[in-house]
């Protein structure tokens, strides 16, 4: 596997962790919360999150295919997050070749979803249910690890 390949995969390990830590344990009634009139809810921030790692799959195989979901409920967003990791995560661990570079999968969807789970931090903030922050250079982040069922945080911030 080349370099960029097995570095994507571990960014999308990355977003597996750092999604599960803003995603779990939200207070009830999150998904709704609103800053302003103008603002997407965490609900519809989450559904674009998935649009985006749809995209990212599609993008695999070749296809610019682009879905605006209409947001389903949070739970079922918050498994529909795993789930769509998990299906780009297996196409980048196979061998089927990749329509496009490695690169361009991150610069586009990639990155735009991880910009996205940092506003959903931020919203849990304002909301009154904030996020422990985390020594991310300590955490224990595997390529192929996905799954809702991530590991412990290793150093927490008080």
């Amino acid at each position: 596997m080349d370099a960029g390949r097995q570095l994507l995969r571990h960014t999308v390990a990355t977003l597996a962790y750092r999604g599960g830590k803003v995603l779990r344990e939200a207070p009830d009634g999150f998904g709704g919360f609103k800053v302003a009139e103008s603002t997407r809810t965490p609900l519809a921030i989450l559904a674009h999150i998935n649009d985006l790692l749809d995209w990212a799959f599609h993008i695999t195989q070749g296809r610019q295919v682009w879905n605006d979901s209409t947001p389903d409920r949070w739970e079922r967003e918050i498994d529909r997050f795993f789930a769509s990791l998990k299906r780009f995560d297996d196409v980048l661990a196979s061998d089927q070749s990749l329509e496009f570079a490695s690169e361009r999968l991150f610069q586009g969807p990639i990155a735009d979803a991880l910009t996205h789970v940092g506003q959903i931090g931020m919203l849990r903030r304002i909301a009154g249910s904030p996020v422990r922050g985390e020594n991310y250079f300590k955490a224990n982040i595997t390529a192929g690890c996905v799954g809702n069922d991530q590991p412990a945080p290793r150093r927490e911030f008080d």
